[in-house]
């Protein structure tokens, strides 16, 4: 048994060593992904998905406005609009840390918050978590937090923040 041990102990470590390695070429710490030219969100699976190319880039798990279900129809309804976008600016001086802008109210939001006779709302962003609070991390993903954006971790809006052009299309499904 002690042979045995001494043989595949060694092995493991080369093989863990390896995919570490491999790992790291792959995606280094601090590298940056491809410049994406197309994010899709999906509410209901609570997923944020860069493209490039038709190809995707990388996954992000994401928490939503604090009542998710159904399309944003009015300012202060804690939903996260549903619909094609663009990210029309980077922000990096707001409220959490770095952000890009999504371009709601389209023509079309504004004229059905007309006819209800409301505001549609707006300042729709992508971004990471209050300042000051990056710490907490994906602490608590369980519950949907914004007042309608959607959020992800400081890494991931770091990540996301310089892999993504103003311009770039955004496309939100229920």
């Amino acid at each position: 048994m002690r042979r045995y041990l001494l043989f595949a102990l060694p092995l493991l470590l080369i093989a863990a060593g390896i995919a570490f390695i491999f790992q790291q070429r792959q995606n280094p710490a601090g590298s940056r992904l491809p410049k994406a030219d197309k994010i899709l969100v999906d509410k209901g699976a609570r997923r944020l998905t860069l493209f490039s190319g038709g190809r995707k880039l990388k996954e992000y798990h994401i928490a939503l406005g604090f009542s998710p279900i159904g399309p944003k129809e009015r300012e202060g309804d804690g939903r996260t609009p549903e619909g094609i976008y663009t990210v029309d600016s980077h922000k990096p001086d707001s409220g959490f840390h770095r952000a890009l802008h999504v371009s709601y109210p389209s023509a079309e939001d504004n004229t059905r918050a007309t006819e209800a006779g409301v505001s549609p709302g707006g300042e729709i962003m992508i971004h990471g978590l209050p300042n000051g609070l990056g710490a907490l991390g994906a602490a608590d993903w369980s519950r949907d937090w914004t007042a309608g954006c959607i959020a992800v971790t400081d890494p991931e809006i770091d990540e996301i923040y310089s892999s993504v052009n103003d311009g770039t299309p955004i496309e939100i499904l229920p």
